[in-house]
């Protein structure tokens, strides 16, 4: 979940750690998960949609591009109130009553999500994680293993391509009036730009600045009291450029055949997740960010990088934004025939430091031989249940049940924790009116679930709650009961660890291929308990043959839910479950602790800094503080969090880490 920016100052535990799980309703084709189903993002972005920083986003694992429950009316609507949010002041986000410390007394720890067990025997100690955004730094891993580095930024040209000049030849005037003319904005027919520099290869950039740039209009050369003019016009009328518009078929006219439809480039950012910055991408370029796609979605509060694909927009147009855009950069360009599908990835690596630690270096040399030689519990991290009082697995829980007022109560009433003032009062409004029209008039941004929903109740009434709530799009609707599933294996695999060990046990299930199978008494053994997985609840999988079983059954039952029908009414909320490892060993650890004076100075090289030719840090032998930093390989819908919880063995809780660092700070 993002927080506020002043919030994210004070070093909180805020991140997606691993992304591109399989879609709930696909998992029937990928089982073998090491993680599981849809992943939070919390922080991710549904075509820019904005959530508030206590409501879960979509699913990693499904593209954040689609919404096939969106209307077209509705698509209008939102499109319609892009630039009311777009023009919102960081005003908002500073809106805080008390501190955010305090605030955070409200919010969840581990243990009310089920997260109670370690797997390692050494003694914790404290460090900070994320006290600065640049101490956690991800690189996506390929389906070849191969990890993606941002090593450069030349662009591969061809003879297709418009000369370097064709970006930069027209005037901001000249581009105003040519996009007026492309969208039917301006009353006159063509727009004229004189060509003060009379030559043909003059000429020549002027033509293929506007075609490429402009997609649907022609160009022309005219001779007008003895000057020339370039003309810009549209050759076939409106229904030509729709059709050049269309997100499926965008650049289609100017493209050349004999290169590869889409350019893959690796994107390096910063303090910023992947919709967003998607989002900017499709602003300067023009497009709509759904020609974007990607294999996972991204930390917002760290350094990423991570490759990208996009239709029909050429290498030379994509570098040079880089010229302005801030906290992105974009290099390694090259042309592919197929976009990247998400999930298509064998993880991500993960360099992290944790700052000010107390670990003795033997303590710290125990704690990462075990992370590397036993490794961590699979816990789902706690980013993914939300972070006021009000847990998105209890939104979950209520969908599953069928009780819709008390999904509508559970995300609009007044909660405790951590919010932006707007959000405040419009729950206040609701508390106060149960009128969704009078508290849709609190929200100055009306893209969030609140907002969305209160729109589904002003337009179906507050009788027809499941439809209303339907408007929110489908794979945040989903994130809610992925997270009450979470909360079932997180508490299940903690009774599980608890009863029988970090040993495999007759019973137990493991995968061999994508089908479950039980662990029998004379096949013992044969595994390991890094070989164990265990079910998320659906209509689809099956279930331990050891006391666990009975577990899952007594707490399904408890929360009114019938394990043996896991089918909902509406399909979209059936769950047909998953299976996923209890435990995980990350590949590739290594660690060195390094002594520092000041605790704003960088402690490793970004890619960025070795583009530039920055010499890496040296540390001095003795410093005031210390530092852990550790590089790690993880699978996809793992969390860097619970290994890191395991090496610490504190609580990962935005509201414990709150505490501890803004103790740290004072």
């Amino acid at each position: 979940m993002e927080m506020t920016s002043t919030s994210l100052k004070r070093g909180c535990l805020v991140v997606e750690d691993n992304d591109s799980v399989t879609p709930h309703d696909e998992t029937k084709k990928q089982k073998v998960s090491e993680g599981c189903l849809a992943s939070s993002q919390d922080g991710v972005e549904n075509d820019g949609l904005h959530h508030s920083e206590n409501e879960p986003g979509p699913p990693e694992a499904e593209s954040t591009m689609k919404d096939d429950e969106n209307s077209s009316a509705q698509v209008q609507e939102e499109e319609e109130e892009e630039e009311e949010e777009d023009g919102l002041s960081e005003a908002g986000e500073e809106e805080e009553a008390e501190s955010f410390a305090d605030m955070m007394k409200h919010g969840l720890t581990e243990l009310d999500v089920g997260i109670c067990k370690f797997v390692s025997s050494h003694h914790g100690f404290s460090g900070i994680l994320k006290e600065r955004y640049s101490d956690f730094v991800v690189h996506e891993i390929g389906k070849d293993g191969r990890i993606s580095h941002l090593d450069d930024l030349s662009v591969p040209m061809d003879e297709e391509d418009p000369p370097e000049d064709a970006l930069t030849v027209l005037t901001a005037e000249d581009r105003q009036q040519l996009e007026e003319l492309q969208l039917f904005k301006n009353k006159e027919t063509s727009v004229a730009i004189e060509v003060i520099e009379d030559t043909k290869e003059k000429r020549t950039v002027i033509h293929q600045a506007i075609k490429s740039l402009f997609p649907g209009l022609e160009t022309k050369t005219e001779d007008r009291e003895g000057r020339k003019y370039i003309v810009a016009y549209h050759a076939a009328g409106k229904k030509a450029l729709a059709k050049v518009r269309a997100a499926a078929d965008p650049r289609k006219h100017s493209w050349p055949k004999s290169r590869g439809s889409y350019c893959h480039f690796v994107l390096y950012k910063e303090n910023k997740d992947t919709m967003d910055a998607i989002n900017v991408l499709s602003k300067y370029l023009r497009v709509k960010p759904n020609i974007f796609s990607y294999m996972g979605t991204k930390d917002k509060r760290a350094i990423t990088v991570q490759e990208i694909a996009v239709l029909k927009i050429s290498a030379q147009r994509l570098a040079h934004l880089n010229k302005c855009l801030m906290n992105l950069k974009l290099g390694n360009f090259s042309y592919q025939k197929t976009p990247l599908k998400l999930g298509a990835l064998q993880g991500n690596h993960f360099t992290v430091v944790l700052r000010n630690i107390t670990g003795t270096d033997e303590q710290v040399q125990q704690a990462m031989q075990s992370l590397r030689e036993t490794g961590f519990i699979n816990y789902y991290g706690m980013q993914r249940f939300g972070t006021t009082a009000v847990p998105t697995y209890q939104v979950g829980r209520a969908i599953l049940q069928n009780s819709w007022t008390e999904v509508m109560d559970l995300i609009l009433k007044p909660r405790s924790g951590a919010e932006k003032g707007y959000l405040v009062k419009c729950r206040e409004e609701w508390a106060k009116t149960k009128d969704p029209a009078s508290a849709l008039k609190k929200l100055p941004v009306k893209r969030c679930v609140e907002g969305q929903l209160l729109r589904g109740l002003s337009k179906y009434g507050m009788k027809n709650i499941v439809s209303a709530f339907g408007i929110i799009p489908r794979n945040n609707r989903l994130m809610y009961i992925h997270s009450y599933q979470s909360y079932v294996w997180n508490t299940m695999v903690s009774r599980r660890i608890e009863e029988y060990g970090l040993r495999s046990v007759p019973g137990d299930l493991v995968l061999k291929g994508a089908t479950p199978t039980y662990i029998e008494e004379d096949d013992v053994d044969n595994y390991s308990i890094h070989d164990v997985v265990m079910p998320l609840p659906g209509f689809d999988v099956i279930y331990p043959k050891h006391k666990i079983s009975e577990a899952y059954r007594e707490m399904l039952a408890a929360d009114n839910l019938d394990i043996d029908n896991m089918r909902h009414t509406i399909r979209d909320y059936s769950l047909s479950g998953a299976y996923r490892r209890i435990i995980i060993r990350p590949q590739s650890v290594s660690w060195e602790v390094v002594a520092y004076d000041d605790p704003k100075i960088p402690l490793f090289n970004t890619d960025v800094d070795n583009l530039e030719g920055k010499p890496p840090p040296v540390f001095a032998s003795e410093g005031k503080y210390r530092a852990l930093k550790m590089d790690f390989s993880l699978p996809p819908s793992t969390y860097a969090t619970m290994a890191i919880r395991e090496v610490l063995k504190m609580d990962t809780s935005i509201k414990n880490q709150t505490q501890l660092n803004t103790s740290w700070l004072r």
